[in-house]
């Protein structure tokens, strides 16, 4: 299969080492010549590394779109409309109208559009949700995702969209249900006009989840909590780990104890985040499979980003749905 890749940033760089590692023909289009003469070291063919992706739509099957967010919706309309199946890295597009004017045009060309939400695809992920279904921690009560570090801040969104958004996703993912209310606070502490710092409370039916995010804390921290009526689940995706506490508050006589029972380390093995996800969108556009993350995925998130930037306004929870 060929496969355009737009944009080859850092994150770009592992989608090209991914599309070789699938055996795809790579075309890399980026208006750096310094990013283009790089693809060309990692392999690619020099007359398959271009400035303007247009050229190469009429000779590509799919399109890998690995831009900064306020591009995705014309670069994927224009790959969508020239008949190619698309890749888009999250967010889906810069708003929610924008989201889901794509959705209409890959519902008209009839194209794949899968959305980049990777931590579906983490073997964290996998296990945790195996562990949920199988009732381990029985009904769950709350949960907590921390995506934060000391880092660069991105300049075409704000940590709740570039950041936050994976958690969005993932607990609709592992719960199996739609953001009913949003509350939130931000923080714009650089002076950028975009959030570097939010905490947000997403119920999802009737469980309250808090996400944090921000570029301030040291070190890395991409991990959640589940907590549920006997016990809880850690999830850390960094260190690839799911670890399962058992254990009940149990009343006796006019006082509450903490039983704590034992801890498990689950096994969460399984193929690279990218490469499966990457992977899918392949197979999907070969026919093999439905789309992964389906533009109305990305659509839901993204509802919830705008939710969280009006409560965060107002200081007033949003109703979603």
């Amino acid at each position: 299969m060929n496969v355009l890749l737009v944009g080859l940033g850092r994150w770009g760089e592992q989608h090209l080492r991914v599309l070789g590692e699938l055996g795809a023909s790579v075309w890399v289009a980026d208006v750096s010549s310094e990013r283009r003469a790089l693809a060309i070291t990692r392999g690619v063919a020099p007359a398959c590394t271009i400035t303007d992706y247009r050229a190469a739509l009429p000779l590509v099957d799919a399109v890998d779109i690995v831009t900064p967010a306020d591009s995705h919706l014309a670069v994927a309309t224009a790959s969508l409309r020239a008949g190619r199946h698309c890749f888009v890295e999250k967010p889906l597009a810069l708003t929610v109208d924008d989201s889901r004017e794509l959705e209409t045009v890959a519902r008209e060309t009839g194209r794949a559009l899968q959305v980049g939400h990777i931590f579906r695809f983490h073997p964290v992920t996998v296990t945790i949700r195996a562990a949920l279904e199988a009732g381990r921690i029985g009904p769950v009560r709350y949960a907590i995702g921390r995506f934060a570090g000391f880092k660069r801040p991105r300049t075409d969104v704000g940590v709740t969209q570039s950041d936050a958004i994976h958690y969005f996703d993932l607990f609709a993912h592992l719960f199996r249900k739609s953001a009913t209310t949003v509350a939130a606070m931000q923080r714009d502490y650089l002076g950028r006009g975009l959030d570097d710092m939010s905490v947000t409370i997403v119920t999802y039916g009737g469980i309250p989840v808090i996400v944090e995010a921000d570029y301030f804390v040291p070190q890395r921290r991409r991990d959640c909590v589940i907590v549920g009526e006997h016990g809880s689940l850690v999830g850390d995706y960094d260190a690839g780990t799911v670890r399962l506490h058992t254990g009940d508050h149990r009343k006796r006589d006019q006082s509450w104890e903490a039983v704590e029972g034992a801890t498990e380390q689950l096994p969460a093995r399984g193929d690279e985040p990218l490469h499966a996800e990457l992977n899918a969108f392949l197979a999907s556009c070969r026919g093999e499979t439905p789309v992964a993350v389906p533009a109305g995925d990305g659509i839901r998130a993204m509802e919830i980003v705008e939710a969280a930037a009006r409560a965060a306004g107002t200081g007033r929870t949003v109703l979603l749905g």
